[in-house]
């Protein structure tokens, strides 16, 4: 058996953007959060829709458009059925849409937690001498590539930056300062465990479950 593990994170984060909007219920800038449903207005042959946020102090709403003045004959049958069932995949696709958000508001809160769904790509020996992550992000995510690699592996940020320093732990294609930028779909981190006293448990903590007895 290979001594190499490889596993795959999908990481997801669980809260969206909020943006940052004159309320005019309230008389003053107040955050509002997305409602996760869709509000389709309809004039004729020609279709509006918007994803409605609410003021997180009154609950006043807020219309981010989402199709403006479209032919509905344009407009594909099942994508039309998910924005009126506002259906999950399509909501998390336009609010976690930060680009389209900043266009809209000049000031976008977001937030950093996240969930990661580990899974074994190749099964290994253990411990494990080398380690390597191949990194899947279902929708975009500020969360930086060292802060999420210290939380998930269960070490100090100040070890992360060690082991790069060292050339023990690298961003593939990532360039420098990689690790200091937000999470990327398709990122691959190769990490020597070599001489790593703690292989076992960083391996364990990589794949998410027990891989083998701690080495």
């Amino acid at each position: 058996m290979s001594d190499a593990l490889r596993v795959r994170w999908t990481v997801t984060p669980q809260t969206p953007p909020r943006p940052w909007l004159a309320c005019s219920r309230c008389h003053a800038v107040r955050p509002f959060r997305c409602s996760e449903k869709f509000r389709l207005n309809a004039r004729g042959k020609i279709l509006d829709a918007w994803l409605i946020y609410k003021c997180a102090s009154c609950d006043n709403t807020w219309n981010r458009p989402v199709l403006e003045r479209r032919n509905r004959r344009d407009i594909d049958p099942f994508y039309l059925h998910a924005l009126g069932t506002n259906d999950a995949r399509w909501v998390r696709r336009y609010a976690f849409d930060v680009a389209n958000l900043r266009k809209r508001a000049e000031r976008v809160e977001e937030f950093m937690d996240v969930h990661t769904e580990k899974r074994v790509l190749s099964p290994c020996s253990n411990p494990p001498s080398s380690l390597e992550i191949v990194l899947e992000i279902p929708v975009p995510t500020s969360l930086r590539t060292d802060r999420l690699l210290a939380s998930e592996l269960g070490l100090s940020r100040s070890r992360i930056e060690d082991l790069t320093g060292k050339g023990r732990l690298v961003v593939v294609e990532g360039g420098a300062g990689s690790l200091r930028k937000s999470v990327r779909d398709g990122t691959r981190i190769v990490l020597d465990l070599a001489t790593e006293v703690d292989r076992g448990e960083i391996a364990r903590a990589a794949a998410g479950s027990e891989i083998g007895p701690p080495g």
